[in-house]
């Protein structure tokens, strides 16, 4: 199950997985993408069921895990991958609209789903749930103030999560990217495209593809091994302020 899948490392998520057997939860607050994910992962011949709800809104969430047909409630990975940015003003300009999304999303949206399908897997003594943070939640940066905060917070929910669900066998991972060029930027500067761009100049980025990648290799590690957390940059990124752009 993958949270966000409409797009971005959720997109690049579906696709590894379902290319590698795996019958695939999809879920988007935007329906026409939903579909269009849905269809691409049909050539892969594995079944697909797509939730559209938004993850801010909890009892869409609830309701939609709720009515999941039984046959689909055998979820042995959660993906929580919905998150967002959104603007970078300094902390005395900053737009509450903006520090509610991101806060909505980030933090409360990951944990409305993990309370549904977390029970799921306890019932059954196993599963394995990967939360997507960020180095923005390791560090911090100018004009990164909420965002920063809110990954800050997925880092330390991943940790508690790992310690109350250690004696049911589920595994639980953070995966804490650098720069990646997906939509990120182009949702944080609310369509800009010049922007945007800019964030990953001289930058050799990472892709969707590699994040998918790193997560399917986690998930099929034995059950004995858990990769409690990873940040992963560009080789050209050191850390969240350290970068070097050719």
């Amino acid at each position: 199950m993958i949270t966000g899948a409409t797009s971005g490392f959720g997109r690049a998520l579906a696709n590894k997985f379902a290319q590698n057997g795996y019958n695939i939860i999809i879920t988007g607050r935007r329906k026409e993408r939903l579909d269009d994910v849905e269809k691409e992962l049909s050539a892969y011949k594995v079944k697909v069921l797509t939730l559209n709800f938004d993850v801010r809104k909890r009892y869409e969430v609830v309701d939609s895990v709720a009515g999941i047909p039984e046959e689909w409630k055998n979820i042995d990975i959660l993906v929580n991958n919905a998150g967002l940015a959104v603007g970078l003003e300094h902390i005395d300009k900053g737009n509450p609209d903006d520090w509610d999304r991101m806060v909505d999303t980030n933090m409360k949206g990951l944990l409305y789903v993990t309370r549904s399908v977390a029970p799921l897997m306890v019932a059954r003594d196993k599963g394995y749930i990967f939360n997507i943070g960020s180095i923005a939640g390791k560090g911090a940066y100018e004009g990164g103030n909420v965002y920063c905060a809110s990954k800050a917070a997925v880092d330390s929910l991943t940790k508690s999560m790992r310690i109350d669900l250690l004696k049911h066998n589920i595994r639980v991972t953070q995966i804490a990217p650098g720069m990646a060029d997906t939509e990120f930027s182009l949702v944080r500067f609310k369509g800009d495209k010049e922007k945007a761009g800019s964030v990953y100049k001289g930058i050799h980025a990472l892709s969707a593809e590699d994040i998918a990648d790193v997560i399917y290799y986690c998930a099929t590690l034995p059950e004995h091994i858990c990769i409690n957390d990873l940040v992963i940059t560009p080789t050209q990124q050191a850390d969240v302020i350290f970068n070097f752009r050719k």
